[in-house]
């Protein structure tokens, strides 16, 4: 296909009274179209995003399972999970809520069945 447009994005962050930016750089086997270009590295954001989460609360990258359809199965399990953890509505993190719902089966049950 080869590249076809290369594309810039700035990304600020302010955090209370300091701020700090952030230039990424993209090459694109598509046409130059910015607002298709600016939802792509939006997505793409959103998927790095989940990954680390991934990995932080279940140590996905250094998963060492590699047979039949086990890489999907569990990667869809985690996913779940995940999305279960965040019903929670307190301040704890997805990490801590994991731990607490292999410990505590009251809270496990409240993340199952909404109780």
């Amino acid at each position: 296909m080869g590249a076809k447009s290369i594309g810039q994005a700035v990304t600020s962050i302010e955090n209370g009274e300091s701020w700090s930016s952030e230039v990424r750089y993209f090459l694109s086997s598509r046409s130059a179209k910015v607002n298709e270009f600016a939802k792509s590295v939006r997505s793409h954001w959103s998927i790095e995003s989940m990954h680390w989460v991934l990995d932080v609360v279940f140590h996905e990258d250094a998963s060492r399972i590699r047979e039949g359809h086990a890489i999907e199965n569990l990667s869809f399990t985690r996913r779940f999970v995940i999305t279960l953890l965040k019903q929670d509505t307190s301040k704890s993190s997805l990490k801590s809520n994991r731990k607490a719902a292999g410990w505590n089966t009251d809270f496990l049950e409240k993340l199952l069945f909404g109780a």
